[in-house]
């Protein structure tokens, strides 16, 4: 009875062990949504990295140069071969024409002509259209490269006007002496004498009419037309001789 009566005390004192649950877990509230996934950062461009550079636009090919001429006065020593005293035109008269002309070589070069001052305009006017057609000149050279040598200047093939020089053939002056004659490829455009003999071995394969080839000039062709137009005859329509390279203002 007194072991019970203890045991009962005892439980009495200590009383019955009382325990206290852990708060139930809060769920997430219901309005909550997952928000929208955020995209990842650009790389960024390492440092120091070469900024590329603008592309250069290719230029565009350039053609020949247009043509181009200057007149200007003659000085005497220019002329030291091909006037003398006693031409029949003063230096004072004469014009150094300096202008462009398509070559053989399928280029454009400077040449250079001396002509009277009342032909120098038709002369820049027609070379002009030459130049344009792409009309070959072998080489255009003063006479007095060749220390006044006409003969030298054709065997050159060289275009050349004024030269105080008579005619060929004759006492009188030719019209070349008065600057109002000039010779274009000599070699393609021979003088012919009546007979069919030239005075140049290079030439003779060019002393027929017609012939194809570049820089021969033919009869009724644009280059005669180009210089009838101006007023000017051309030899190759001479009874007897031919002169295939000349050209003159006032005939003859």
């Amino acid at each position: 009875m007194l072991a019970v009566s203890a045991g009962c005390l005892f439980a009495a004192a200590c009383g019955p062990a009382t325990s206290h649950p852990a708060p139930p877990a809060t769920a997430a509230p219901a309005s909550a949504t997952a928000s929208s996934p955020v995209p990842p950062p650009s790389p960024t461009p390492p440092t120091g990295s070469a900024t590329p550079e603008p592309a250069t636009a290719t230029p565009a090919p350039t053609g020949p140069p247009k043509f181009s001429a200057t007149i200007s006065r003659v000085a005497r020593d220019r002329l030291k071969y091909s006037w003398r005293p006693g031409c029949p035109v003063p230096v004072r008269d004469l014009r150094l024409v300096t202008m462009t002309y398509w070559g053989f070589d399928d280029k454009p070069h400077t040449g250079e002509l001396v002509v009277h001052r009342d032909a120098a305009q038709d002369i820049v006017s027609i070379f002009g259209r030459l130049y344009d057609w792409r009309w070959p000149i072998h080489k255009m050279e003063l006479v007095d490269v060749y220390k006044g040598s006409d003969f030298e200047s054709i065997d050159a093939d060289n275009t050349s006007a004024f030269n105080c020089r008579p005619a060929t053939g004759s006492s009188s002056w030719s019209q070349h002496a008065y600057g109002r004659a000039i010779d274009i490829n000599p070699r393609e455009n021979p003088y012919v004498s009546s007979d069919g003999s030239v005075a140049h071995a290079n030439a003779r394969k060019f002393a027929r009419r017609p012939v194809k080839a570049p820089g021969v000039i033919n009869p009724d062709d644009r280059v005669v037309r180009a210089f009838e137009r101006a007023g000017w005859e051309w030899g190759g329509y001479w009874s007897g001789i031919k002169d295939y390279q000349h050209f003159s203002k006032s005939g003859g």
